[in-house]
């Protein structure tokens, strides 16, 4: 029988000793010395590796398991612009700002942070229609105080000259200094050397799962598809846009995600440092010349992930918007263009806490993820290794969807 088993005498003789208490669904230990708690986290991503990280760091047994490739999920085709911006209603604005702080909080605890660049954004619009949401927006965010003030065309044009002024139009141009992008990949890859070199935490690729095994109620282990079974007193489910599916005994959440399509060009002579958002056009730079584009419309062109030609239509479509507000970008081309999955819970607001079927299951999927993931990490080894409830995540638990599909059984059978 394993050391640490439930069953085994080892775990009997430490259990009368040990100072129990029932947290976010999860039984917590608190033994020093004799026994840590077992947490599978699922998916490899930047929400998963920063649980798997945050985890690890409070004191618990980790292990990842991932289908794939560490971060080859969304995280590997995200725009990744940290931000809390038109994010509403305010706890989903406090959310991101939240997840803001824990950035730069990742980046004290690790003294440098490679995957993480924080030069600003710049925003205007030049769409009649939207100018009424664009200033609403502004007066909304400094009056909670978010950073954002308002920039001439004429100090645009000195700090990232490569921009076309006369591109903005006649709108003023709103500038958020305070916002950044991450490489997600890169962070994730960080994230698991930190928890595997400093607190032995294992990783696990190629490794899908397909069962979370339960008894009496409680998770208690997790089998993959090659036969692999890992015992867990919790498991962390961070599969994003698979999120939905039933894992065994587990149940998932209803997701009503989107597609998105991502451009990038080859090393182009530029110097631009700030993102740039202009009507539903995002630009940034992605590392070695590469400026990175996105485009909401073509998005909306898509229902499902698909492989496209970087001289196809949308390529260009995207290249010839970017190019009006770069004009060094008109030869340039484009050297890949790739779509995701974007999750999005049903109601598109963050998913986070402890799943109401299965003691144990917890679950941890948002479209924001790559602002929010380092807070989220530090809320899941809170609420699962230290007890530590956090309240202000009462509005994102996953309890409300199943009290909505309660209800509306109970309406169809009036």
């Amino acid at each position: 029988m394993q050391r640490g088993s439930p069953k085994s005498p080892q775990f009997q003789e430490v259990l009368q000793h040990a100072n129990i208490r029932q947290s976010a669904g999860v039984i917590v230990l608190k033994i020093i010395g004799v026994i840590s708690m077992r947490i599978v986290v699922i998916g490899s991503g930047i929400v998963g590796s920063s649980a798997a990280y945050e985890c690890a760091k409070a004191g618990a047994d980790v292990t990842v398991l991932e289908a794939g490739r560490i971060a080859g999920g969304t995280s590997a085709v995200s725009f990744a612009w940290t931000n809390a911006t038109t994010k509403r209603p305010r706890p989903y604005f406090d959310l991101n700002v939240a997840g803001m702080r824990a950035h730069l909080e990742l980046r004290r605890d690790f003294g440098a942070a490679p995957w993480f660049t924080q030069t600003g954004s710049f925003d205007w619009r030049t769409v009649p229609e939207t100018m009424d949401d664009y200033f609403e927006n502004f007066r909304q965010m400094r009056e909670w105080g978010y950073g954002v003030e308002w920039m001439d065309k004429k100090r645009v044009g000195e700090m990232e000259p490569d921009i076309d002024v006369s591109a903005i139009g006649d709108c003023p141009i709103s500038y958020y200094p305070e916002e950044g992008w991450v490489d997600p990949v890169l962070c994730s890859a960080w994230l698991l050397r930190a928890a595997k070199e400093r607190w032995g935490a294992q990783v696990k690729v190629g490794s899908r799962a397909t069962e979370i095994e339960t008894e009496g109620g409680r998770v208690r282990a997790v089998r993959t598809a090659n036969g692999e079974h890992y015992a867990a007193d919790a498991v962390v489910n961070c599969t994003g846009g698979w999120s939905s599916e039933r894992l065994g005994d587990a149940q998932g959440i209803p997701l009503s995600s989107t597609i998105g399509v991502l451009a990038f060009t080859p090393p182009v002579a530029l110097t631009l440092r700030s993102q740039l958002h202009a009507d539903d056009l995002d630009l940034r730079p992605d590392g070695a010349g590469r400026i990175m584009i996105h485009k909401v419309s073509v998005d909306m062109t898509f229902k499902k992930p698909e492989t496209l030609s970087p001289t196809g239509d949308e390529a260009a479509t995207l290249l010839d918007a970017a190019s009006r507000v770069l004009p060094s970008l008109r030869s340039a081309g484009v050297e890949a263009i790739r779509t995701t999955v974007r999750p999005f819970p049903e109601d598109g607001y963050t998913c986070a806490g402890a799943m109401p079927d299965i003691a144990g299951h917890y679950m941890a999927v948002t479209h924001s993820g790559v602002t929010i993931a380092p807070q989220l990490g530090k809320v899941v080894a809170d609420e699962i290794v230290r007890g530590k409830i956090h309240e202000e995540m009462e509005t994102f638990r996953p309890q409300r969807f199943f009290q909505a599909y309660a209800q509306r059984s109970t309406v169809a059978h009036v």
